[in-house]
C-alpha cells in the first residue's frame, strides 16, 4: 500500500509561482512513475505532467508547457510541481498519483494510488 500526501498549494497572484510537494510513503517510491494531475469545479480531472521512476523522462500538458516543472528525490520519497508564471485557468484541486507498473502517462485510470489532492487558486 502506498499513501501519498500533497501539500503547498495556496492562493497566488497570476504570474506567481508555488512549488507543490508529494510524500509518499513505502520503500519501493523509486520505482513507481508518478504524475500530477488537477480538476476544476465542473470538469473532468485532467493530466498535467507525470515523470519516470528515475526522472529520466518527463511529460507536460500542453497547457503547462514551459511553465511548471516536475521533479522527484527518490532518497526523500518526494516528488514536486514547480509551478511558475501561474494563470487563473491553473485554479483546480491538484492530485500526485503514483503508478506501479505501465500506466499511459495521461489516463487517470492507470494510475494505482492517489493523493488527497491541495488547492491551488490563481486570481487575477
Amino acid at each position: 500500500q502506498v499513501q501519498l500526501v500533497e501539500s503547498g498549494g495556496g492562493l497566488v497572484q497570476a504570474g506567481g509561482s508555488l512549488r507543490l510537494s508529494c510524500a509518499a510513503s513505502g520503500r519501493t517510491f523509486s520505482s513507481y512513475a508518478m504524475g500530477w494531475f488537477r480538476q476544476a469545479p465542473g470538469k473532468e480531472r485532467e493530466f498535467v505532467t507525470a515523470i519516470n521512476w528515475n526522472g529520466g523522462n518527463t511529460y507536460y500538458a500542453d497547457s503547462v508547457k514551459g511553465r511548471f516543472t516536475i521533479s522527484r528525490d527518490n532518497a526523500k520519497n518526494t516528488v514536486y510541481l514547480q509551478m511558475n508564471s501561474l494563470k487563473p485557468e491553473d485554479t483546480a484541486v491538484y492530485y500526485c498519483a503514483a503508478s506501479i507498473v505501465g500506466a499511459r502517462i495521461g489516463v487517470p485510470s492507470d494510475y494505482d494510488y492517489w493523493g488527497q489532492g491541495t488547492q491551488v487558486t490563481v486570481s487575477s
